[in-house]
């Protein structure tokens, strides 16, 4: 398998060198592919010794530039490095996009993909139609295991115009993209003020089949601030060369004041991968558990899968299917299985900016039938990055309905539940790889049973990998 990825990662090294060498037929398309070079007839000053005799002063662009190559070749990397990140902040941006580009390569070169990939991710702020350096982006973070966002960076490379030549090499090395790293893992932590922690009514009385029902001040709506950590790790084990093995676990949590509402979810899945072009198939099967007020709640066993297919250049669609069997530690009613349906597809409008939709349907079914569900939704979603932020936003729309009226109330549980968010993550703050990111969402279920109907209104104040 390490054969295929490093033929692969080789594959993309040959796409970027047939960017770079392409000739004048294609020149409009590569305008922005790669940072143009310091003019070289520009007259050179004279350097000067500062008054310390410690430095030389009055160096242009270009001799900058060549001091920190001869650096580079003969291996004094650092002093290249500390060169090549002055110029990041000179006023002009050809210098500035020129330093960060060979800062970037040289920090690939010496495995530094996470630096490499910042460094790139700067530069395509600047420049968002660079598609060279759209490409090399995507490189380093294949050779991170970030084979999702590798993708997703070839997809808005070709949405910025590349030549038909170069296209359709990257469409070859699309087609083996793999990624090589054995482990890896992320995780996102956020403060995360709630209007609403336990999605509850905030009605003080229903109507039952009995008598009115008044509910206590614990039943109803209860806001707070909590922290929201969520994260995975997982290991890729190559069995044949289109065949990995990829056992995963991770988790999911929210944690207030009160201890009460503590809401904390986490699965461990043993699944395969097989690729083969352009479709990649991925069954998984496991088990889950959510706890909620420090308390046992439901536990699952699950099995998964899920069907990925490239749809021309610039989209990719994701089909999925799961079942789950379920035990509900608190009301032994509500046991029973649960069916996913989903399918969505994704797709790059241009270098800056993405759409998807997804279509989904669930079916749960339960020993008495008032918690028997069907329900079925849409998502819409989108992305643009506008300078060193990027904002992305998405709606959901579901119906659900019960198979019979739940003992006590009046009616079969019917009802739709409405949610919007937006959220922009900002590069211009980074630290040790991460950024600020901020999420606003809204939450509204119009249900005819009064416990299921409430609003719902949060914000997420966090920390994401900064590409």
């Amino acid at each position: 398998m390490r054969r295929r990825v490093a033929a692969g990662l080789g594959m993309m090294s040959a796409v970027i060198a047939l960017a770079s060498a392409a000739g004048p037929a294609h020149a409009q398309a590569e305008s922005e592919a790669a940072p143009d070079r310091p003019e070289a007839s520009t007259p050179a000053p004279t350097p000067r010794v500062t008054q310390d005799g410690a430095a030389l002063s009055g160096l242009s662009a270009a001799q900058l530039f060549d001091i920190a190559d001869q650096a580079r070749v003969a291996g004094r990397l650092a002093d290249a490095e500390a060169i090549y990140a002055a110029l990041a902040r000179d006023p002009d941006g050809e210098v500035r996009a020129e330093a960060r580009f060979r800062l970037g390569m040289m920090q690939a070169d010496q495995g530094r993909n996470a630096d490499a990939a910042l460094t790139f991710r700067a530069l395509l702020d600047e420049r968002p139609k660079a598609a060279r350096v759209r490409l090399e982006l995507a490189r380093v973070l294949a050779a991170m295991g970030e084979e999702g966002r590798a993708r997703q960076q070839l997809r808005q490379a070709q949405a910025s115009g590349l030549p038909p030549d170069v296209a359709q090499v990257v469409d070859r090395f699309a087609t083996a993209l793999r990624s090589n790293r054995r482990f890896g893992g992320n995780f996102e932590l956020a403060m995360a003020p709630d209007s609403n922690v336990n999605r509850a009514t905030d009605a003080r009385e229903l109507d039952t089949v009995i008598a009115p029902l008044n509910l206590s001040d614990d039943a109803r709506q209860q806001s707070g601030i909590g922290l929201h950590l969520t994260g995975q790790v997982f290991a890729r084990l190559g069995l044949t060369p289109r065949l990995t093995l990829v056992p995963r676990l991770s988790g999911d949590g929210t944690f207030y004041g009160k201890s009460q509402f503590n809401d904390l979810s986490g699965s461990a899945l043993l699944g395969f991968e097989w690729q083969a072009g352009g479709t990649r198939l991925m069954p998984s099967f496991g088990a889950t558990w959510r706890t909620y007020g420090g308390r046992a709640y439901a536990r699952t066993a699950t099995a998964d899968l899920r069907l990925t297919q490239r749809v021309g250049r610039r989209a990719q669609s994701e089909v999925g299917f799961s079942y789950g069997r379920t035990h509900y530690l608190f009301n032994e009613m509500q046991d029973g299985d649960l069916f996913n349906l989903s399918a969505g597809i994704e797709r790059a409008l241009s270098p800056r900016t993405g759409i998807g939709v997804t279509l989904s349907g669930t079916r749960q079914t339960a020993r008495d039938p008032g918690f028997s569900t069907a329900a079925g939704g849409v998502t819409l979603l989108g992305w643009r990055d506008m300078g060193r932020m990027t904002v992305f936003g998405h709606v959901t729309a579901r119906r659900l309905e019960s198979d019979a009226r739940l003992f006590p109330f009046t009616e079969r549980r019917k009802e739709w539940f409405l949610r919007g968010a937006a959220g922009a993550t900002f590069r211009q703050i980074e630290v040790a790889g991460f950024s600020p990111v901020v999420r606003l969402a809204y939450e509204r279920n119009i249900s005819t049973v009064g416990i299921y109907d409430y609003r719902r209104t949060t914000i997420d104040l966090g920390i994401t990998r900064a590409f």
